[in-house]
């Protein structure tokens, strides 16, 4: 996870401007000249599209949309509109064009009316935590209470409920809405859980509140020293106050219980609910172990992996050398999940000023934030990775983690050529503007999260300075030098809605319109650009272009249907955008 949320995350109301709507768009005849050869059985690795007769393909659609406003990318990046979509017997897309042409190339296949509803291609997010977005589905959230008092009320109705647990926990808070100045203290965390530990994590994974049996249980005391990457918050006289940041938190979170395995699948039936919901037909969970990945493999066999995972396994250490043994998992099930990226860490999160950066914070001097490990560690762990065949990612808030990723990579590009492994640097949020033309010049991708923008903007430039923020979320300047960005949301740190995430992407305003005209338009993407980079460069950044992104002949048919018409709406009102029906290889998973 990333970063602070300094605004709740939750959709609300958008207001409405008298802001243009999107331009008239091309009409297609088809997305092709020529339809794809049949996918092979639907366990196996799918080779990349392939041209075949159309009189063959017509004996194999097995569905057909008609009555659609359909918008899909071509691999090309034009934006081309369509009334109908035929869809063959293995959920791969077999035409996409005008409603007699899918009728004559399927003359078999069952229709389905689309009511002239608005169709688009899948939505990718590209950084999520898909189990901790089922544990804070599932446990105390504390996301978007207003006051200290008012969390505290949260937490004594939660305890209420749930009488007998052993263990409080939960997380979701955010001590710069509460208005404190500072963090909050065990003392304040015993006035209302004084018989159990407690262990609440902030709103950006980044640091945890713990009470005083948390700390007692840890063993945390006046003498304990900060660990590498790791900072105890303390009180005046030097004791433990009750937050801990980043790697300081393992300090309590080893001594907690595990799940249980009914916890995990409660929780992951929790995400995949929302997901499907919310039109997402394939997430990249950013940091699994082997938990996980038991149980993406299980869901995917029984047909309950309702959107698609692409893993990054959870840094270099024991749990790569045992999820990496028999090398990188490229596909799983006709592509629901796959295991070939490693997610690393190379500093902490902007709010809670662990984000690394060259010079010290604007708002406290005294402070440069963390680097999680010297290059030497972070070079050695790339290359780890790298020497197996991974795709690596790598967390990176401030500008001084950033320039650490870049070094690193740029020291191993000779051997490993950056630009053929998909490799990325997540969040990219803080980047020092000479460093931007490096993530170009390696080939390095910038996945980004729009919402962390509109949410951060009350605090980014008070942490930073006015200088320094003009290259923080910074994504028309890697738009222009030719980047790929693959767009996410980080949920449960943000909303996981791609709808918020697009709207944040083109107007750079929060959920309640402001500011007028925008954070820092200069910096705005377009539609087009924005729903890119939610589709067809997010499937790019996970090795996945080739099957998922467009709604192309061969690929896989992932598709979502809303309620309203994407490209032609007012701008401003798209974080209100519903989702009708999601679609994952061309079978239904969510209908409203």
């Amino acid at each position: 996870m990333q970063k602070s949320l300094e605004a709740s995350h939750r959709p609300a109301g958008l207001r409405q401007t008298g802001r243009p709507c999107q331009p008239g768009l091309t009409r297609l005849a088809g997305l092709a000249l020529a339809t794809v050869a049949l996918a092979g059985p639907a366990t196996a690795q799918p080779a990349a599209p392939a041209t075949t007769a159309a009189t063959t393909a017509a004996t194999t659609a097995g569905t057909i949309i008609d009555q659609v406003t359909g918008y899909t990318l071509t691999t090309a990046g034009d934006l081309q509109q369509f009334a109908s979509l035929a869809i063959d017997a293995q959920g791969r897309v077999l035409w996409a064009g005008t409603a007699a042409e899918t009728a004559a190339r399927a003359p078999a296949a069952r229709h389905v009316d689309g009511g002239g509803r608005t169709l688009i291609s899948g939505l990718i997010d590209a950084h999520g935590h898909v189990m901790g977005l089922g544990r804070s589905l599932i446990s105390l959230d504390l996301t978007g209470s207003a006051t200290l008092a008012a969390a505290q009320a949260q937490i004594a109705a939660h305890l209420r409920q749930q009488p007998a647990s052993p263990w409080l926990r939960g997380g979701g808070w955010n001590q710069v809405i509460w208005q404190l100045g500072r963090f909050p203290t065990a003392a304040e965390l015993d006035q209302v859980v004084a018989d159990r530990p407690a262990w609440l994590s902030r709103i950006d994974g980044h640091a945890g509140w713990a009470n005083s049996r948390a700390l007692k249980l840890a063993g945390i005391d006046r003498d304990t020293p900060d660990p590498q990457g790791g900072h105890i918050e303390r009180d005046a006289q030097g004791q433990p106050s009750g937050v801990l940041v980043d790697a300081a938190m393992e300090l309590v979170t080893r001594v907690m219980p595990a799940p249980t395995d009914a916890e995990n699948r409660q929780a992951l039936d929790a995400a995949l609910a929302q997901l499907r919901e919310l039109g997402l037909t394939s997430v990249h969970d950013m940091g699994i172990g082997p938990v996980q990945d038991q149980l993406y493999r299980e869901y995917a066999d029984s047909g309950r992996l309702s959107t698609r995972i692409h893993a990054a396994i959870d840094g270099a250490g024991a749990d790569f050398d045992a999820l990496s043994r028999q090398g990188p998992l490229k596909s799983y099930a006709a592509d629901l999940y796959d295991l070939r990226a490693v997610k690393l860490y190379a500093d902490g999160a902007l709010g809670s000023r662990g984000a690394a950066l060259i010079e010290p914070y604007s708002d406290a001097p005294a402070s440069r934030g963390l680097l999680f490990q010297g290059q030497p560690v972070l070079k050695a762990s790339i290359e780890k990775a790298l020497k197996q065949g991974y795709a690596v990612s790598v967390h990176a808030i401030g500008d001084a983690g950033n320039r650490q990723v870049l070094d690193a990579f740029e020291q191993l590009s000779a051997r490993y050529p950056v630009a053929s492994g998909r490799h990325r640097i997540e969040h990219a949020q803080v980047v020092a503007l000479d460093d931007i033309a490096r993530f170009r010049q390696l080939g390095v991708i910038a996945s980004m999260q729009p919402t962390h923008a509109t949410s951060d903007m009350n605090m980014a430039e008070s942490r930073v300075g006015r200088e320094r923020i003009r290259g923080a979320y910074a994504w028309r300047r890697f738009l222009l030098q030719g980047s790929k960005l693959a767009c996410g949301s980080d949920f449960p740190v943000e909303y996981a809605n791609p709808f918020l995430g697009l709207h944040a992407a083109v107007t750079r305003e929060g959920e309640d319109g402001l500011p007028l005209g925008g954070w820092y338009p200069d910096q705005q993407m377009s539609l087009k650009e924005a729903f890119r980079c939610f589709t067809l460069d997010a499937a790019y950044a996970a090795g996945q272009d080739q099957q998922l992104g467009t709604l192309e002949p061969g690929k896989w048919a992932d598709f979502v249907i809303i309620d309203q018409d994407l490209f032609r709406m007012n701008l401003h009102d798209i974080g209100r955008t519903r989702v009708l029906q999601t679609w994952v290889a061309g079978r239904r998973v969510y209908g409203r």
